[in-house]
C-alpha cells in the first residue's frame, strides 16, 4: 500500500485561510506506519461494501482532561479559529480522511457559533471539497459530523470529518441517479431563509430527520456564492438550534452534506440532519426486524414533528 508523504494543514486564524504545505518524510510521521491491514469487501448477496480497518481498533481513549483538539493538545499546539488536518486514525488509506475543528472552544457546538464563523467553516468545506475532487482517485466527497456519544463521537470537542471516496457510495449514487430534489410539501416545511429551505423528511428512519437545501439548483459547496454561503450558514444555525431546543438539551445528531460526484451532472446540494432521540435521553434503536428487512418503524409522526419545530424560535 502506498502512503502519501504530503501533510496538508489548513488553519483559519482570521477572516482568510492560511494554507501551509508541509512536505515530510514518512519517518517523521511514525503514526502513518500503523495504517496496515485494510480491505474493502462486498457482500455477494446485498452488494453492501464493508471496510475492514483493524488499525482503528487501537485508537487510544484519552482522559477527559487531555482533549487532542484543544489548543496545546496533541493535534493543535498553536491557537486557531478553524482547522483541518489529516485524520491520525483514518477509516480509509491515502490521506482520504480529514478532521475539521469548528472552534477552539471545547464547550461550544456548531449551532452555537456566530453566522460569520459558520460561514468560514462552509468556506473551508468548499475548499476541501474542490481540492479533494481534483485528485484522480477521488470520485465523491462526504462532509459529516457525529455529535454526542450516543451516535459514536469519541471526542466531545466540536468537530466534523471529511471522507473522500475512490468510488460513489451506493446511497449517494441512488440519490444522484434518481435526481434528488427539494421537498415542496408545506406541511413539513420548517423555515425558508433567503433562498434556502428546511423540512422534516417524509420517510424518516430516525425520529428527528431534517433536510436543508437551496431552492435553486447548486451542485456542490464550491459552486455557492458568498451570499449563498452566508444564507446556508444562517439556516444551518437555525435548524441546529431548533433541534437542541426540541429537547432543551445538546441533542445528539448526525449531519452530512450530499454533493455532486464524478460522472453525475444533475446533482442538487443538500444537507441531512438526524437524531436518534425520540424523547429527551431516550434513543430509538434500529433493531432486528429493521436491520433484517431494510424496512423501518418510526414512532414519531413527521408532520407532528414539523409543527413542534416550527413553534420553536432559533
Amino acid at each position: 500500500m502506498r502512503l502519501q508523504t504530503i501533510d496538508l494543514i489548513y488553519s483559519w486564524v482570521g477572516p482568510r485561510a492560511q494554507i501551509t504545505d508541509c512536505w515530510q518524510h514518512r519517518k517523521s510521521r511514525p503514526w502513518l506506519k500503523r495504517y496496515t491491514a485494510y480491505s474493502v469487501r462486498q457482500d455477494p448477496w446485498l452488494d453492501t461494501l464493508v471496510h475492514i480497518v483493524e488499525s482503528r481498533q487501537n485508537r487510544p481513549n484519552l482522559p477527559s482532561d487531555q482533549c487532542p483538539f484543544c489548543v496545546g493538545g496533541l493535534e493543535v499546539p498553536q491557537p486557531y479559529k478553524i482547522k483541518s488536518f489529516i485524520n491520525r486514525w483514518p477509516a480509509m488509506p491515502d490521506e482520504r480522511c480529514e478532521v475539521v475543528l469548528y472552534t477552539s472552544d471545547h464547550d461550544s457546538s456548531l449551532g452555537e457559533l456566530q453566522v460569520d464563523h459558520i460561514k468560514e467553516i462552509v468556506d473551508l468545506w468548499a475548499v476541501r471539497t474542490a481540492t479533494l475532487m481534483m485528485r484522480q482517485d477521488i470520485h465523491s466527497v462526504l462532509i459529516f459530523e457525529n455529535r454526542g456519544r450516543e451516535v459514536g463521537a469519541t471526542i466531545d470537542h466540536p468537530h466534523g470529518q471529511i471522507y473522500a471516496f475512490d468510488h460513489v457510495p451506493q446511497r449517494t449514487s441512488q440519490r444522484l441517479s434518481r435526481n434528488w430534489r427539494p421537498d415542496s410539501d408545506q406541511q413539513r416545511r420548517l423555515i425558508e431563509i433567503n433562498g434556502w429551505a428546511a423540512w422534516v423528511i417524509s420517510t424518516p428512519i430516525y425520529p428527528v430527520s431534517i433536510e436543508i437545501a437551496p431552492l435553486k439548483q447548486v451542485a456542490n459547496l464550491s459552486a455557492l456564492t458568498e451570499q449563498d454561503r452566508i444564507n446556508f450558514a444562517t439556516i444551518l444555525k437555525d435548524v441546529l438550534q431548533r433541534i437542541d431546543q426540541l429537547f432543551n438539551s445538546k441533542t445528539p445528531y448526525m449531519m452530512w452534506i450530499n454533493q455532486d460526484a464524478k460522472n453525475h451532472s444533475e446533482s442538487w446540494l443538500n444537507v441531512e440532519v438526524v437524531s436518534p432521540w425520540r424523547d429527551k435521553n431516550v434513543s430509538r434503536y434500529i433493531a432486528a426486524a429493521e436491520v433484517s428487512t431494510g424496512e423501518f418503524f418510526n414512532p414519531v409522526n413527521p408532520e407532528d414533528l414539523a409543527k413542534r419545530l416550527r413553534l420553536l424560535s432559533s
